[in-house]
């Protein structure tokens, strides 16, 4: 999936490129995922909209708790108090959601619950709206009585199963703050409306919002009147670390830095390849570095704090290694993070599949000179490039080709270390492990702790027999 996906046909490059020409759309709608690109997009076009000294005059930025559609309808009419263009920014509104956002929403929410809990409240409330659900039913643990099916057919498979671990305590911050309502006031036909009649010269509207239904009429109106441009975050996980890599070198080289191999992968590794957290940890990282040009792993390490992507690491390091000891350590940091058994069974799953891949790599012979004790820095000039030539072919080992470098690394490293044999045993187990976990009455925490206990003891009790 490319960076952006404009169903205008247009760029943001384009779009600037037509406003410096006096031949700007009356609407805009940028919309994604990728709130970075958004927000950066959206300051772009206002930016060539409404430059000059007069621009608290021209430019009125407003939300969904701002009055809704007519205060945002009556803004547009009301005629300029300066010559000259008008701008009014409805941000990040979600005048768009439908019952088919609810599973996005619920994952917002999730997402971040224990980093920003008012915002996760707001999201919240706005699920509820869509979902046709009222606050005062959940009061009390009422939502504990709402069916599993019902829970499953409105967030989706996972953010049911997630529920318990955010849902009571953005409840109760819901509750103790009576929020009331998270969707934009009113209907969205009066500005259906004004658009497609047309809104006065030199008036122009610009709105962000993080998803939208393409059926939605107002999304219809404005991609038939205006320009709509979305930053869809892409499905793909090698295209989304060449955007975010893309996106963060073209900051870097704005401030005269760069970042060596290693600490990209550290970068990536404690931010998810999130474009918004990669962005704003790089900023602190700049900071930090101050006159220093070179940003190194310490730098990463220094500046952004310990994760659950660290703990991940951990765990599959700990995997790779048969450390027992190190793993159910892990084990239970991420269990106390919150993170749910299933969740964790799959990242066991993950790992040793790319310990198959790599395997099947090596058995190519198409790696070059590849060694096991072979480091990052030369792997990723004499071996990488081999290995990417599988990123767009057929067949399994293209999963593992679409990882960061540094993840095929140690794949290929801890592949070395067993039997192809060994390795399907491991997810034999796992798989195992996950029917059980399934079951009724097995406990997930101590099926986890003998399963890792198993994967690391079978290779250490190899290593210790005679020949």
């Amino acid at each position: 999936m490319s960076r952006r996906e404009q169903s205008s046909e247009k760029s943001i490059e384009g779009v600037l490129e037509d406003i410096a020409k006096g031949k700007g759309a009356s609407c805009y709608l940028l919309y994604g995922d990728e709130e970075f690109l958004v927000e950066e997009a959206l300051g772009k076009i206002v930016d060539a909209l409404v430059p000059g000294p007069d621009r608290d005059l021209s430019l009125f930025v407003m939300d969904d708790e701002s009055g809704g559609v007519n205060a945002v309808c009556e803004t547009l009419l009301t005629p300029s108090l300066i010559p000259g263009p008008k701008a009014v920014v409805l941000r990040k509104t979600r005048l768009f959601y439908s019952k088919s956002s609810l599973s996005e929403l619920a994952k917002k929410v999730a997402d971040s619950a224990e980093t920003d809990l008012p915002s996760a409240a707001r999201t919240f409330m706005a699920l509820l709206d869509v979902a046709g659900w009222d606050l005062e039913h959940l009061r009390d643990e009422g939502w504990r009585r709402i069916p599993d099916a019902q829970w499953r057919e409105a967030l989706g498979e996972e953010g049911a199963a997630e529920r318990d671990k955010w849902l009571p305590r953005v409840l109760e911050h819901c509750l103790s703050h009576n929020l009331a309502g998270g969707a934009a006031p009113g209907s969205t036909e009066a500005l259906e409306d004004l658009l497609s009649a047309g809104l006065p010269e030199g008036h122009v509207l610009v709105v962000s919002a993080d998803s939208v239904d393409r059926r939605k009429r107002l999304f219809k109106v404005m991609a038939d009147r205006g320009v709509v441009l979305a930053f869809v975050r892409a499905r793909n996980e090698a295209r989304q670390r060449s955007v975010m890599m893309e996106t963060l070198r073209e900051k870097l080289a704005r401030k005269g830095k760069t970042l060596s191999p290693e600490a990209w992968a550290v970068l990536g590794r404690k931010t998810g390849f999130r474009l918004r957290d990669s962005a704003e940890a790089l900023d602190q990282l700049i900071t930090y570095t101050g006159d220093r040009t070179r940003i190194e792993t310490a730098d990463v390490e220094a500046v952004i704090g310990r994760t659950r992507d660290d703990t991940v690491f951990d765990l599959t390091e700990a995997l790779a290694g048969q450390d027992a000891r190190r793993a159910l350590a892990s084990l239970g940091d991420l269990l106390y993070q919150g993170v749910h058994p299933l969740v964790i069974l799959a990242m066991i799953a993950r790992e040793i599949r790319f310990l198959v891949h790599g395997k099947a790599f090596l058995g190519t012979g198409r790696l070059g000179d590849f060694r096991a004790d072979m480091d990052f820095g030369r792997f990723q000039k004499t071996v990488y490039p081999a290995v990417k030539a599988f990123q767009d072919g057929p067949g399994k080992g293209a999963a593992l080709a679409n990882q960061h470098p540094y993840v095929i690394y140690n794949a290929l490293r801890n592949s070395a270390r067993y039997p192809f044999g060994e390795l399907l045993s491991r997810m034999r187990r796992v798989l195992a492990a996950d029917v059980a976990m399934k079951s009724a009455g097995q406990e997930p925490r101590l099926l986890l702790e003998r399963l890792l206990i198993d994967l690391c003891g079978q290779a250490g009790a190899r290593r210790q027999m005679p020949g």
